[in-house]
Protein backbone atom coordinates (compact mmCIF):
# COMPACT_ATOMS: atom_id res chain seq x y z
CA UNK A 1 0.00 0.00 0.00
CA UNK A 2 1.33 3.42 -1.01
CA UNK A 3 2.17 5.63 1.95
CA UNK A 4 0.54 9.05 1.94
CA UNK A 5 3.31 11.50 2.81
CA UNK A 6 0.82 14.10 4.09
CA UNK A 7 -0.52 11.63 6.65
CA UNK A 8 2.99 10.68 7.76
CA UNK A 9 4.03 14.31 8.11
CA UNK A 10 0.87 15.22 10.01
CA UNK A 11 1.52 12.38 12.48
CA UNK A 12 5.12 13.50 12.91
CA UNK A 13 4.01 17.07 13.53
CA UNK A 14 1.47 15.86 16.10
CA UNK A 15 4.17 13.80 17.82
CA UNK A 16 6.45 16.83 17.94
CA UNK A 17 3.72 19.02 19.41
CA UNK A 18 3.12 16.41 22.09
CA UNK A 19 6.81 16.08 23.02
CA UNK A 20 7.10 19.87 23.17
CA UNK A 21 4.14 20.01 25.53
CA UNK A 22 5.13 17.14 27.83
CA UNK A 23 8.92 17.42 27.59
CA UNK A 24 9.40 13.69 27.11
CA UNK A 25 7.39 10.66 26.06
CA UNK A 26 7.73 6.90 25.66
CA UNK A 27 7.56 4.89 22.45
CA UNK A 28 4.79 2.75 23.95
CA UNK A 29 2.72 5.81 24.76
CA UNK A 30 3.06 7.11 21.20
CA UNK A 31 2.14 3.69 19.78
CA UNK A 32 -1.08 3.75 21.81
CA UNK A 33 -1.91 7.39 21.01
CA UNK A 34 -1.39 7.09 17.26
CA UNK A 35 -2.35 3.44 16.73
CA UNK A 36 0.80 2.60 14.75
CA UNK A 37 3.60 0.07 15.11
CA UNK A 38 6.76 0.43 17.18
CA UNK A 39 8.96 0.61 14.09
CA UNK A 40 6.81 3.45 12.69
CA UNK A 41 7.18 5.46 15.90
CA UNK A 42 10.93 4.85 15.95
CA UNK A 43 11.19 6.16 12.40
CA UNK A 44 9.18 9.24 13.35
CA UNK A 45 11.43 9.91 16.33
CA UNK A 46 14.50 9.34 14.19
CA UNK A 47 13.16 11.96 11.78
CA UNK A 48 13.01 14.58 14.55
CA UNK A 49 16.34 13.53 16.06
CA UNK A 50 17.99 13.99 12.67
CA UNK A 51 16.62 17.55 12.66
CA UNK A 52 18.13 18.19 16.08
CA UNK A 53 14.78 18.68 17.78
CA UNK A 54 14.83 15.74 20.24
CA UNK A 55 17.15 13.32 21.96
CA UNK A 56 16.17 9.66 21.81
CA UNK A 57 16.81 7.31 24.70
CA UNK A 58 15.91 3.69 25.36
CA UNK A 59 12.13 3.45 25.12
CA UNK A 60 11.42 7.11 24.46
CA UNK A 61 12.54 10.63 23.60
CA UNK A 62 12.84 14.07 25.16
CA UNK A 63 12.76 17.59 23.80
CA UNK A 64 15.91 19.67 23.31
CA UNK A 65 15.10 22.75 25.37
CA UNK A 66 15.95 25.39 22.78
CA UNK A 67 13.36 23.82 20.44
CA UNK A 68 10.44 24.49 22.79
CA UNK A 69 7.98 27.06 21.42
CA UNK A 70 4.43 28.14 22.13
CA UNK A 71 2.73 27.03 18.91
CA UNK A 72 0.82 24.09 20.35
CA UNK A 73 -2.39 24.41 18.35
CA UNK A 74 -2.45 20.74 17.35
CA UNK A 75 -2.06 19.64 20.94
CA UNK A 76 -4.72 22.09 22.09
CA UNK A 77 -7.15 20.74 19.50
CA UNK A 78 -6.54 17.22 20.83
CA UNK A 79 -7.37 18.42 24.34
CA UNK A 80 -10.74 19.68 23.12
CA UNK A 81 -11.48 16.43 21.31
CA UNK A 82 -10.79 14.46 24.49
CA UNK A 83 -13.06 16.79 26.47
CA UNK A 84 -15.85 16.31 23.92
CA UNK A 85 -15.41 12.53 24.01
CA UNK A 86 -15.42 12.48 27.80
CA UNK A 87 -18.69 14.40 28.02
CA UNK A 88 -20.25 12.20 25.33
CA UNK A 89 -19.20 9.08 27.27
CA UNK A 90 -21.08 10.35 30.34
CA UNK A 91 -24.35 9.89 28.41
CA UNK A 92 -23.75 6.17 27.88
CA UNK A 93 -25.84 4.16 30.32
CA UNK A 94 -25.71 0.61 31.62
CA UNK A 95 -26.56 -1.96 28.91
CA UNK A 96 -26.75 0.64 26.14
CA UNK A 97 -26.06 -0.32 22.55
CA UNK A 98 -24.54 2.65 20.76
CA UNK A 99 -23.43 3.55 17.25
CA UNK A 100 -20.08 5.25 16.65
CA UNK A 101 -18.95 6.25 13.16
CA UNK A 102 -15.44 6.93 11.82
CA UNK A 103 -15.05 10.12 13.84
CA UNK A 104 -11.62 10.51 15.45
CA UNK A 105 -13.33 12.29 18.36
CA UNK A 106 -15.94 9.57 18.92
CA UNK A 107 -13.12 7.02 18.75
CA UNK A 108 -11.82 8.49 22.03
CA UNK A 109 -15.04 7.69 23.90
CA UNK A 110 -14.32 4.09 25.05
CA UNK A 111 -11.48 5.14 27.32
CA UNK A 112 -13.94 7.35 29.22
CA UNK A 113 -16.76 4.80 29.54
CA UNK A 114 -16.08 3.35 32.96
CA UNK A 115 -17.92 0.74 35.03
CA UNK A 116 -20.76 0.33 32.54
CA UNK A 117 -21.70 -2.64 30.40
CA UNK A 118 -22.42 -1.52 26.86
CA UNK A 119 -22.05 -2.55 23.23
CA UNK A 120 -20.44 -0.33 20.61
CA UNK A 121 -21.44 -0.93 16.98
CA UNK A 122 -18.99 0.85 14.70
CA UNK A 123 -17.69 0.99 11.14
CA UNK A 124 -14.36 2.33 12.40
CA UNK A 125 -11.70 -0.37 12.04
CA UNK A 126 -9.36 1.60 14.31
CA UNK A 127 -11.65 0.71 17.22
CA UNK A 128 -9.90 -2.67 17.56
CA UNK A 129 -6.78 -0.83 18.74
CA UNK A 130 -8.51 1.41 21.28
CA UNK A 131 -8.05 0.72 24.99
CA UNK A 132 -11.35 0.07 26.72
CA UNK A 133 -12.95 -1.49 29.76
CA UNK A 134 -13.58 -5.25 29.57
CA UNK A 135 -17.24 -4.43 30.22
CA UNK A 136 -17.48 -2.90 26.74
CA UNK A 137 -18.36 -5.17 23.84
CA UNK A 138 -17.08 -4.00 20.44
CA UNK A 139 -18.89 -5.07 17.27
CA UNK A 140 -17.56 -4.10 13.83
CA UNK A 141 -19.97 -3.69 10.95
CA UNK A 142 -17.60 -5.23 8.44
CA UNK A 143 -17.59 -3.97 4.89
CA UNK A 144 -15.18 -2.55 2.35
CA UNK A 145 -12.20 -0.98 4.11
CA UNK A 146 -11.36 2.56 2.97
CA UNK A 147 -8.11 4.30 3.84
CA UNK A 148 -6.75 6.49 5.36
CA UNK A 149 -9.64 6.64 7.86
CA UNK A 150 -9.97 2.85 7.90
CA UNK A 151 -13.72 3.20 7.48
CA UNK A 152 -15.85 0.15 6.71
CA UNK A 153 -18.45 1.09 4.10
CA UNK A 154 -20.60 -0.36 1.31
CA UNK A 155 -23.54 -2.75 1.08
CA UNK A 156 -22.09 -5.28 3.52
CA UNK A 157 -21.75 -2.67 6.27
CA UNK A 158 -25.19 -1.21 5.53
CA UNK A 159 -26.86 -4.62 5.57
CA UNK A 160 -25.43 -5.38 9.01
CA UNK A 161 -26.39 -1.95 10.36
CA UNK A 162 -29.95 -2.41 9.10
CA UNK A 163 -30.38 -5.30 11.57
CA UNK A 164 -29.45 -3.24 14.63
CA UNK A 165 -31.41 -0.75 16.73
CA UNK A 166 -29.19 1.32 19.00
CA UNK A 167 -30.15 3.27 22.11
CA UNK A 168 -27.96 6.23 21.12
CA UNK A 169 -25.54 7.20 18.37
CA UNK A 170 -22.42 9.35 18.54
CA UNK A 171 -21.33 10.72 15.20
CA UNK A 172 -18.53 12.99 14.10
CA UNK A 173 -18.73 15.08 10.96
CA UNK A 174 -16.67 17.17 8.56
CA UNK A 175 -18.95 20.13 9.10
CA UNK A 176 -22.16 21.32 10.73
CA UNK A 177 -24.06 24.48 9.88
CA UNK A 178 -27.52 25.95 10.22
CA UNK A 179 -27.73 26.17 6.45
CA UNK A 180 -26.63 22.65 5.39
CA UNK A 181 -26.97 20.51 8.52
CA UNK A 182 -24.46 17.75 9.21
CA UNK A 183 -22.12 17.14 6.30
CA UNK A 184 -19.20 14.89 5.41
CA UNK A 185 -16.44 15.12 2.83
CA UNK A 186 -16.60 11.40 2.00
CA UNK A 187 -19.53 10.16 -0.08
CA UNK A 188 -19.28 6.48 0.93
CA UNK A 189 -19.78 7.37 4.61
CA UNK A 190 -23.00 9.33 4.02
CA UNK A 191 -25.32 6.31 3.85
CA UNK A 192 -23.62 4.77 6.90
CA UNK A 193 -24.25 7.90 8.96
CA UNK A 194 -27.85 8.12 7.70
CA UNK A 195 -28.55 4.49 8.62
CA UNK A 196 -27.09 4.90 12.11
CA UNK A 197 -29.34 7.90 12.73
CA UNK A 198 -32.44 6.19 11.34
CA UNK A 199 -31.84 3.09 13.47
CA UNK A 200 -31.31 4.97 16.73
CA UNK A 201 -34.16 4.66 19.21
CA UNK A 202 -32.96 7.44 21.51
CA UNK A 203 -30.72 10.47 21.26
CA UNK A 204 -28.48 11.42 18.35
CA UNK A 205 -25.24 13.12 19.39
CA UNK A 206 -23.00 15.08 17.03
CA UNK A 207 -19.41 15.45 18.26
CA UNK A 208 -17.26 18.12 16.66
CA UNK A 209 -14.57 20.56 17.70
CA UNK A 210 -14.84 24.24 16.83
CA UNK A 211 -13.10 23.82 13.45
CA UNK A 212 -16.19 21.97 12.14
CA UNK A 213 -18.86 24.42 13.33
CA UNK A 214 -20.11 26.63 10.51
CA UNK A 215 -18.43 24.48 7.86
CA UNK A 216 -20.21 22.79 4.95
CA UNK A 217 -18.94 19.84 2.95
CA UNK A 218 -20.31 18.08 -0.12
CA UNK A 219 -22.48 15.31 1.31
CA UNK A 220 -25.36 15.68 3.79
CA UNK A 221 -25.65 13.06 6.55
CA UNK A 222 -28.45 14.66 8.59
CA UNK A 223 -30.50 17.80 8.97
CA UNK A 224 -30.43 19.91 12.11
CA UNK A 225 -33.83 18.61 13.29
CA UNK A 226 -32.49 15.05 13.58
CA UNK A 227 -29.95 16.08 16.24
CA UNK A 228 -30.67 15.93 19.96
CA UNK A 229 -27.24 16.94 21.29
CA UNK A 230 -24.37 18.89 19.76
CA UNK A 231 -21.16 18.62 21.76
CA UNK A 232 -18.47 21.08 20.75
CA UNK A 233 -15.96 23.32 22.54
CA UNK A 234 -15.79 26.86 23.86
CA UNK A 235 -14.08 28.15 20.70
CA UNK A 236 -17.05 27.34 18.46
CA UNK A 237 -18.72 30.26 16.69
CA UNK A 238 -21.40 31.69 18.98
CA UNK A 239 -23.18 33.18 15.98
CA UNK A 240 -23.45 29.81 14.22
CA UNK A 241 -24.47 27.97 17.38
CA UNK A 242 -27.22 30.55 17.96
CA UNK A 243 -28.54 30.00 14.43
CA UNK A 244 -28.54 26.23 14.98
CA UNK A 245 -30.38 26.65 18.28
CA UNK A 246 -32.97 28.92 16.68
CA UNK A 247 -33.65 26.33 13.98
CA UNK A 248 -33.97 23.51 16.50
CA UNK A 249 -34.84 24.92 19.96
CA UNK A 250 -35.21 21.45 21.47
CA UNK A 251 -31.63 20.45 20.78
CA UNK A 252 -29.03 20.75 23.54
CA UNK A 253 -25.73 22.43 22.73
CA UNK A 254 -22.79 21.67 25.01
CA UNK A 255 -19.51 23.62 24.97
CA UNK A 256 -16.58 22.01 26.78
CA UNK A 257 -13.33 23.30 28.24
CA UNK A 258 -10.13 21.47 27.17
CA UNK A 259 -8.85 18.58 29.26
CA UNK A 260 -5.41 18.88 30.82
CA UNK A 261 -2.49 17.01 29.28
CA UNK A 262 -2.28 14.80 32.37
CA UNK A 263 -5.95 13.82 32.04
CA UNK A 264 -5.41 12.86 28.42
CA UNK A 265 -2.06 11.15 28.36
CA UNK A 266 -1.80 9.38 31.69
CA UNK A 267 -4.29 6.67 30.77
CA UNK A 268 -5.85 4.56 33.48
CA UNK A 269 -5.20 0.82 33.44
CA UNK A 270 -8.18 -1.46 32.86
CA UNK A 271 -8.42 -4.69 34.83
Amino acid sequence: MKVDYKIVQQRRNDIMMLIQKLGHITVKQLMNDFNVSEITIRRDLQYWEDKGAIIRYHGGAKIIQHMVHHDNSNFTNSRYKHAIAKLAASYVEENDTIFINTSSTALLMPQYIMNKRCTIITNNAKMVLVKHSPLINIVLTGGELRYPKEAMVGDFALNNLSKVRANKCFLGCSGISSESGVTTAIFSETSINETMIQNTLGSVFILCDYTKVGQTHNYISANIHQIHHLITDINASEEELTRIQELHPNSLIHKVEPLSSIAIYQEESFH
